[in-house]
């Protein structure tokens, strides 16, 4: 079959984006949120709904120099005429092990949400990743310990606004279960947390890590703007050519 578009058709008088009406409907009558959540659903947002994608974007725009940041500032600092180049150099960096975890989060609350014993299989999960001995999507943090201070105001945010809860709860049953299993505590992440807020408005697995993508590349054009303030590449590449010396292999006889 012939393939069909459903986002945006255009003609000499108009743009028409998802069935409305670009200029008329749409400009100076939604947010940038409100748009975000019409563009990738097809649906108009409720308040409930624009609050918690908005609490969300604005949680994962910035979390200092982390790996997206940086690469960021290198690849602009070494292409100054791109600044497009440095912001799509950090967004490769948005990925399963920082930023983008929250899909991964999310097919983990899926099984439980699938399961006749939601209680059974947060254990299953959390037995087969402590065997696995792989890190659990949405769980950890190197730096916030004991708990990620985001995950409770999210939640919190969530539930004020009436979703349903099941996400969250099988996030927080999960929690359970990781703990028991493991012996110890471990952090529902932000990006955790996301996943379930994601969920409970509707934002589909496979896309939650757009969402991302979306907020991080405001965060980075905020590093792009300071780098061109402030340069600090130089200092953390001579800082990485002192901490990480050169050493000559032990067998050159090869």
């Amino acid at each position: 079959m012939k393939p069909t578009t459903h986002l945006c058709t255009h003609n000499t008088e108009s743009i028409t984006v998802r069935g409305a009406d670009l200029v008329d409907e749409l400009i100076g009558e939604l947010t940038f949120t409100e748009m975000t959540y019409f563009a990738i659903t097809g649906r108009r947002a409720t308040h409930a709904q624009t609050r918690i994608l908005d609490a969300v974007l604005v949680t994962l725009m910035e979390h200092g120099l982390t790996p997206s940041a940086i690469a960021a500032r290198m690849v602009y600092a070494s292409t100054p005429e791109s600044l497009q180049a440095g912001v799509s150099a950090g967004l490769l960096a948005v990925g399963s092990v920082f930023v983008g975890t929250m899909e991964g989060c999310a097919a983990l609350i899926a099984r439980i949400l699938a399961a006749t014993d939601g209680e059974a299989m947060a254990r299953d999960i959390a037995d087969e990743y402590r065997s696995a001995r792989k890190p659990i999507p949405g769980f950890g943090h190197h730096m916030h310990k004991p708990d990620d201070p985001r995950t409770p105001k999210l939640f919190a945010l969530a539930e004020s606004q009436g979703v349903p809860g099941q996400h969250i709860a099988a996030l927080r049953m999960l929690s359970a279960a990781v703990d028991e299993r493991f012996g110890k505590h471990l952090t529902v992440n932000a990006t955790g947390a996301i996943g379930a807020l994601l969920g409970e408005i509707g934002i589909p697995a496979p896309v939650m890590r757009g969402v991302a993508v979306i907020s991080r590349s405001a965060g980075l054009v905020a590093h792009i703007a300071e780098e061109q303030q402030t340069p600090s590449m130089r200092y953390m590449w001579e800082l990485i050519e002192e901490a990480v010396p050169y050493e000559a292999d032990s067998d050159t006889s090869g």
